[in-house]
């Protein structure tokens, strides 16, 4: 496994992790496949995928549960546990609970990265980020990010940190979706914030593309058979290809984690890297 650097910190966490969105259910709890889903996750442990992404609201807390679950066999300091609160509990107090509550859920006293999953514009900015700092102050979490902000909310949310800085800031990216780098991604590379591409298959439109055998997955083919890898792993190099990118697809089965897993180590070359780029325009 390749390890980067989180945002400015010392940090090392896992180039390629793992996301859990509807491992537990998606909006509500689903219990069906338990066992499963905790063994996915111990799994990508063992395969060095440290970097495991829950949130609040994904399977209604049921996910964090899973997690809590999955890492009880690991050394606490072996498993970077990254989750979020839902934009519905930005105010002071809700933001404290609402971490409460994912630390219960996931049986620990501390979360490595809490993030605001998404914006609310009628709750100040101000006012959340305050109490992201308060649960820095106090050990609850080691450090602060942000999900789907654009640049002007990267720079509000810093603004109102006094002792710590954003250090991540989880968008959509793949080559499917490509409108960060506009203008997010050159201002998170300047800056020193990772960014930590979700869905970077497309929630399946990639596999999708590569089965209807259109002229662009051609290239990833070509490229596949190229360096000995898969289209998937090709797709995902992709993703990681620049120093500041690190990416969290989901998995629910071994063969896909190590097929996630084996997408990095190794990088495409600037040529390669560039005629992907321009061909998924």
């Amino acid at each position: 496994m390749e390890y980067k650097r989180l945002g400015k910190t010392g940090e090392k966490i896992a180039a390629i992790g793992l996301g859990t969105w509807k491992l537990g259910g998606s909006m509500s709890p689903d219990y069906s496949h338990d066992l499963e889903a905790v063994e996915v996750i111990r799994q990508a442990v063992e395969l060095g995928m440290n970097h495991i992404d829950t949130a609040e609201m994904y399977g209604a807390g049921h996910s964090e549960e899973l997690v809590g679950r999955a890492i009880k066999v690991f050394p606490r300091d072996e498993v970077f546990i990254a989750t979020k609160v839902w934009y519905t509990n930005l105010r002071y107090d809700d933001v404290l609970r609402a971490c409460e509550r994912s630390l219960k859920r996931l049986g620990v006293k501390y979360v490595d990265l809490y993030m605001i999953h998404w914006p609310n514009e009628r709750i100040p900015l101000s006012e959340t980020m305050k109490a992201m700092e308060k649960l820095y102050k106090d050990g609850k979490i080691r450090y602060i990010g942000v999900s789907n902000f654009s640049t002007r909310l990267v720079e509000e949310a810093q603004s109102n940190l006094s002792i710590t800085e954003i250090v991540a800031n989880q968008v959509e990216y793949g080559l499917h979706d490509r409108s960060i780098e506009n203008d997010l991604l050159p201002y998170c590379e300047r800056n020193g914030i990772t960014v930590t591409a979700y869905s970077p298959l497309g929630q399946g439109r990639i596999v999708m593309e590569l089965k209807a055998k259109t002229k662009r997955t051609e290239i990833l083919q070509e490229l596949a058979e190229r360096y000995g890898k898969t289209p998937i792993q090709i797709s995902l190099n992709w993703v990681i290809w620049r120093e500041n990118v690190i990416t969290i697809p989901k998995a629910s089965k071994r063969e896909h984690l190590e097929e996630n897993a084996g997408a990095c180590g190794w990088r495409l070359s600037p040529e390669d890297y560039e005629l992907l780029s321009n061909v998924w325009r």
